[in-house]
């Protein structure tokens, strides 16, 4: 079995419960620490299998294989990879099974995290994700105040359009906002707007 670890929590000693990711659910395993264990770790994409314990309310992750990606070794995309895997697991947390779009999310952007700015991808994933819930506000009108969009939106969480004096910050080109909205690429946004809005991610899905 294959998936992405996206929480990795300290039990007793170096022992660890760790929450995984596959394609259609959300394990949430007990890993004993061992000196001859692999290294496991936030966003780690493993191969493992689980051993079911009568005795216990929680399965163990046994034989676990690392399925390594070259720019884990890259502290600056690592740190942006395992900041989204948080965000995921909190937003999937009280789910034991899932959709497999959430796996798939995984695999695209991981394939893409080398060659990519990782915030670019970051926020592409992020709107994949509203849309496919049905959570991406395409309606020319303020979220705040519900009169009519007729400039440049401001966004706030979960990517919702509003005035900028509505919500007391800097606005986005419209044009910008309607491609990443409608082909889920942010290729008209500049550094310093891609750094607002990842801001705008990372406070939660």
């Amino acid at each position: 079995m294959q998936g992405y670890i996206i929480s990795v929590n300290r039990a007793r000693d170096e022992d660890v419960v760790v929450t995984i990711i596959t394609a259609d659910k959300l394990l949430t395993l007990y890993r004993f620490y061992g000196a001859r264990h692999s290294t496991i770790n936030l966003g780690y994409k493993v191969d493992f299998e689980v051993e079911i314990d009568s005795k216990s309310t929680i399965s163990r992750l046994r034989n676990i294989l690392h399925l390594g990606f070259p720019w884990l070794v890259q502290p600056n995309r690592l740190l942006v990879w395992q900041q989204f895997c948080k965000l995921l697991h909190k937003h999937l947390r009280d789910n034991e099974t899932i959709e497999a779009f959430y796996f798939e999310l995984l695999e695209t952007s991981a394939l893409l995290w080398e060659h990519q700015n990782p915030k670019r991808i970051a926020i592409e994933a992020y709107t994949k994700l509203l849309s496919f819930e049905g959570r991406l506000h395409k309606e020319q009108e303020c979220y705040l105040c519900e009169l009519p969009l007729l400039e440049d939106p401001a966004l706030i969480r979960a990517f919702l359009p509003t005035h900028a004096k509505c919500s007391y910050t800097k606005s986005f080109p419209l044009r910008s906002v309607q491609k990443l909205f409608d082909e889920h690429t942010s290729i008209l946004f500049n550094d310093e707007e891609i750094e607002r809005l990842y801001q705008i991610v990372v406070e939660g899905f």
